[in-house]
């Protein structure tokens, strides 16, 4: 039995995924997280059930690549049950979704979430009534505390096996004759699997897709335009406008039938929310909370780093007397430590605290407060504040922080987001970060980075925006209540972050070690080296072995460094390599060509050719910046 979660953002669907199937995507309290769906088998007794998270979408008329992939999965009839979920606090919006899901006829239950965050608005919902209107189960939960996940299942297999089809409610009297008229007339072989109602109402609409299939029969597109332009001259509105209006109507009135508001439940929560997003603290209290992050990171992970390097150095130190030294045997294990020092010693520590840090931000809803404030700074750009999620996420990883420009309507937004999301310092950067400038030069020295970074990516995009101008649109965002995070929300999404470390990137470390000391063995390592010379050497200023460290970061960035340890044959750089030269490094490796992941998915989603553009204008930033900074720093430093 297959199951697809529908509803609209924010409302909670990967939360109650996630507590259904376990840890399998990132949620954040951020209105439109998941742009593309996730699929997960679920077995309950004896019974297995598909289930699959859909982007959320505000209807079934798409305006972006989310809600058109959300409709698509819907009306391809895959799913044997929708679930709606809606966000109880906000019933009377989220009840335009449901009148459209309900048009499509397919079994049905409704997921009121966040009840718990409705009666602290003082709204009160009365279920079974609810029930009784669309015919269909309506099942109470708080996802993010797991309060009535249980009640899924046993909601949808009753859905399931009784055939229980929404009930449809219907427009005005003279709208209803309307769309009569339209489903008369659609052929029978037009989207023979969709419920003619529905493609008349969304004829009715104006809807792109419909009316591009449509226009292959002229003369019915010609009676449709003639039905809407009635509309238009009865009610002085488009037609799309006054289904719209009927819509809105309807929910407030099983709104006004189901629920009774009283007084909402003062907290201290609105107080800090008012300072959040305070046009004058906002900004000083956004810079105070991004730094601590950081300063919690480069702390922490400093702490654990030292005894673990420590340890394993002390272990290369001592291979010589159980290996003979210079053998194949000797290059092969020294390898392999060195591959896990990098992996346990250098990068775990660092991406734990930030993972941590970064979950706890998705978790408040920060990110929309922080998309709020930069809305002005990245008009500045040309861009707006929704830009802002792809580029957080792709502190994370630029990979679904280049899937996440989905969220955006315009194409040329989408590119320029995408090409600014991969200068952003990934999870993998940041421990280069850490691991090269935090620790051996310091904390300061990383803040500047950082700070560095920000500015490069803001004057990148003033000059895209300067090349492919458009007019940029208005920020209409939801921005959800602040909320407290579970421990169990940040220990497990903390966890599925970093299991992606340990599965992919890990194993990927100690296979690209071992291979970097055959290199060594077979003396290849120096052909390489001297092939890259000329850039590293001569305008970067760098020690030549670290030249094949370069290479290999292409594959993953974390492995530059793990491999500049086992080039430069020792964990306590700052013996081997100036300040200057971590630095310049460090910058280099800050901005070059993506990753193989990011270059995958960079092609998916923009093409070759832009993906060709966006790897060619990076590596020449990238080299840029490193000159400049070794002219600039030789002089200060």
């Amino acid at each position: 039995m297959k199951i697809a979660f529908v509803g609209q953002p924010n409302a909670g669907k990967s939360t109650i995924f996630n507590g259904l199937a376990g840890y399998k995507t990132i949620t954040a309290n951020f209105p439109g997280q998941t742009v593309h769906y996730t699929v997960s088998k679920v077995k309950v007794g004896d019974e297995t059930f598909e289930i699959v998270d859909l982007p959320g979408i505000y209807s079934l008329t798409a305006i972006d690549m989310a809600e058109l992939e959300s409709r698509k999965y819907i009306l391809s009839g895959q799913a044997d049950v929708v679930v709606n979920v809606i966000d109880a606090s906000s019933l009377s919006r989220s009840l335009e979704l449901t009148l459209q899901v309900a048009e499509l006829q397919v079994p049905m239950v409704i997921c009121l979430n966040m009840v718990d965050e409705a009666r602290r608005k003082g709204i009160e919902i009365n279920s079974e009534k609810l029930s009784q209107i669309f015919g269909v189960p309506v099942i109470e939960t708080v996802a993010n505390k797991g309060i009535g996940l249980d009640k899924i299942f046993p909601s949808v297999k009753q859905t399931y096996y009784k055939k229980l089809i929404p009930k449809i409610q219907y427009f005005h009297k003279d709208i209803e004759e309307k769309i009569e008229e339209i489903e008369k007339i659609i052929p029978s072989e037009f989207l023979q699997n969709i419920p003619r109602r529905y493609i008349a109402v969304k004829l009715l609409e104006g809807d792109k897709e419909l009316f591009d299939e449509i226009k292959k029969f002229p003369e019915i597109l010609e009676k449709i335009e003639n039905i809407r332009e009635e509309i238009k001259a009865s009610h002085g509105r488009h037609a799309d406008t006054v289904i719209s209006s009927e819509r809105h109507a309807l929910t407030m009135n099983i709104f006004e039938d189901v629920a009774k508001v009283g007084e909402p439940l003062k907290s201290f929560r609105e107080r800090i929310d008012d300072l959040l997003t305070n046009k004058y603290l906002g900004y000083p209290l956004l810079f105070l909370i991004l730094f601590g992050i950081f300063f919690m990171v480069f702390e922490v992970g400093k702490i654990i780093e030292e005894p673990i390097t420590d340890a394993f150095d002390s272990l290369i130190q001592k291979l010589p007397g159980l290996i003979e030294e210079n053998t194949l045997l000797y290059f092969i294990v020294k390898g392999l430590l060195e591959g896990f020092s990098g992996g346990v010693g250098v990068a775990i520590p660092y991406l734990i605290p930030f993972f941590i840090g970064l979950t706890v931000l998705e978790d408040i809803g920060y990110l929309p407060r922080m998309a709020f404030l930069m809305d002005t700074v990245m008009h500045r750009i040309g861009l707006h504040g929704k830009s802002i999620l792809p580029f957080v996420i792709s502190y994370g990883c630029n990979v679904p922080g280049v899937m996440a420009t989905r969220i955006l309507e315009s194409p040329r937004d989408r590119f320029i987001t995408a090409t600014l999301s991969v200068l952003i310092p990934c999870a993998a950067r940041t421990a280069i970060i850490f691991g090269l400038v935090g620790a051996y030069i310091g904390g300061l020295a990383t803040a500047a980075l950082y700070l560095f970074n920000i500015l490069v990516i803001m004057i990148l995009g003033a000059v895209l925006t300067k090349f492919i101008p458009e007019i940029t649109p208005g920020l209409i965002m939801e921005i959800p209540p602040l909320r407290i995070p579970t421990l169990k929300n940040v220990f497990m999404k903390t966890w599925l972050r970093l299991k992606d470390f340990m599965l992919v990137a890990w194993p990927l470390l100690i296979i690209s070690s071992i291979t970097l000391s055959l290199l060594e063995y077979l003396k290849i390592d120096l052909i390489l080296n001297k092939m890259v010379a000329p850039v590293v050497s001569l305008l970067l200023g760098l020690p030549e072995q670290t030249g094949i460290t370069l290479l290999f970061g292409i594959l993953r960035k974390e492995l530059s460094m793990i491999m500049l340890f086992q080039a430069m044959h020792t964990t306590e750089l700052n013996t081997v390599m100036t300040d200057l030269q971590l630095i310049v490094y460090t910058i280099f490796t800050l901005f070059y060509i993506p990753c193989v992941g990011t270059i995958g998915v960079l092609i998916k989603e923009l093409g070759f050719k832009r993906m060709i553009f966006i790897s060619g204008l990076t590596t020449l930033i990238a080299l840029i910046l490193a000159v400049i900074s070794r002219i600039i720093l030789s002089v200060v430093i």
